[in-house]
């Protein structure tokens, strides 16, 4: 089925979340944060506005959904399209029982909820005039990057010194140029590659997070697909590492709200891993940002050592809280969810481990985890020997299947 045709892009420029009453031009997308209101200490990130008076209001009619076509679908509420898709979006909701729902972005191109955010920055590099797109990253939005730049003809750049071995296939089957520097040299990198080359960054340039101004807006659809699937949930739990996923969704649903579509936005959760949390600790010491040293963990998607403004704004504004969510806890929900049928990327876990962290099911209504990333993202994935052949005699055949917990 072809996209449901709701008009072109409604946006009308970038506004700082520093101080809301700062206005910008659409053009050029300011990836360095907003030049007003950002200091040394803090950078202050953009958001886009849009003409919402000129909106169909068709757009959130349930039978309009063609379902996993691409974002198009909902293209008077992003920055302009004009890179091509992959049939990002329409992904699953998949119910756990007790009122849990799982959205389920594995489904996703490249198999991560990044594809939302890369459609539109990418779209952002073509809009620009850019000859390629220049990222740092430790897997999903690298690979996805990657994807949507070989998808519009433009050439990428990977930062990434630690990627697993699945990522750095998909990388060289996208053709990327990947280039293995450590991450105390990415940003002074990312910037010589931008003022060198003219290519695009679509991530980080900052001392505290501010990504892509337009980025996070592919985030949204996360929320739209969710009201439309199943209204507004009580709560929705993210895998938080720099933030933008939570911002997205919170945007998204607050969004609705002032459409007059709902009345109510749900709380948003970020779940960090314990053994970092910069969300947690700018909103604990209430600063717009903070930096934290992070531990040993095995959620390196979300392990980030600095925080931004836009996930205290998210939580903030929605009335939520941030989750320090441990290793074991995250290994606890991503068995949870294998039994259900999903294999999860350890950081894709951590919004039901979150959940299961604040104790049982819902008490005020259903809600929503976002599982990010599929498994196989993981570095462990695919680890070890190949196993000998085994025995084929029912004796041990039996003494494996009780091993596994089968009664024999």
């Amino acid at each position: 089925m072809d996209d449901a045709d709701f008009g072109e892009s409604l946006a009308t420029g970038q506004r700082s979340l520093g101080d809301t009453g700062l206005d910008y031009p659409l053009w050029p997308p300011l990836t360095s944060g907003c030049p007003r209101t950002s200091t040394p200490e803090v950078a202050y990130p953009l958001e886009v506005t849009y003409a919402y008076e000129a909106l169909d209001p068709a757009l959130f009619t349930p039978t309009a959904v063609p379902g996993g076509t691409g974002l198009e679908r909902w293209a008077p509420l992003l920055p302009p399209l004009r890179a091509p898709g992959l049939g990002e979006g329409g992904t699953p909701l998949i119910g756990l029982g007790d009122g849990v729902y799982v959205k389920d972005e594995s489904r996703n191109p490249t198999w991560s909820h990044k594809d939302r955010l890369n459609r539109v920055a990418v779209s952002a590099a073509i809009g620009a005039g850019a000859p390629g797109i220049v990222v740092a990253s430790s897997g999903n939005h690298g690979a996805s990057a990657a994807a949507y730049a070989a998808r519009a003809g433009l050439r990428c750049v990977v930062l990434n010194a630690t990627a697993p071995p699945a990522v750095r296939s998909f990388l060289r089957g996208y053709g990327a140029a990947v280039l293995p520097v450590t991450p105390d040299h990415t940003w002074a990198l990312t910037t010589q590659l931008v003022e060198r080359l003219g290519f695009h960054p679509v991530s980080n340039r900052t001392v505290t997070h501010t990504g892509h101004p337009f980025g996070p807006e592919g985030y949204k659809t996360i929320a739209y697909e969710i009201f439309l699937d199943l209204g507004v949930p009580e709560a929705v739990y993210v895998p938080t590492g720099y933030a933008e996923t939570l911002f997205g969704v919170w945007k998204g649903f607050a969004e609705l709200r002032a459409l007059g579509l709902t009345t109510v936005v749900p709380r948003l959760y970020a779940c960090e891993p314990a053994a970092g949390g910069p969300l947690h600790a700018a909103l604990g010491a209430g600063t717009p940002a903070a930096s934290v040293t992070v531990g040993t963990t095995d959620a390196y998607g979300i392990a980030c050592p600095v925080g931004g403004y836009r996930g205290v704004h998210a939580v903030t504004e929605s009335g939520g809280g941030a989750l320090l969510v441990t290793d074991d806890e995250m290994r606890a929900a991503r068995a949870e969810l294998g039994r259900a049928g999903l294999w999860t990327e350890l950081s894709a876990a951590a919004g039901l481990a979150g959940l299961r962290q604040r104790g049982g099911p819902p008490a005020d209504g259903p809600v929503v985890v976002v599982s990010t990333s599929g498994g196989f993202k993981d570095r462990t994935t695919g680890a070890g020997e190949q196993p000998e052949p085994m025995d084929p005699s029912w004796g041990s055949v039996a003494a494996a299947l009780r091993e596994a917990g089968i009664d024999v």
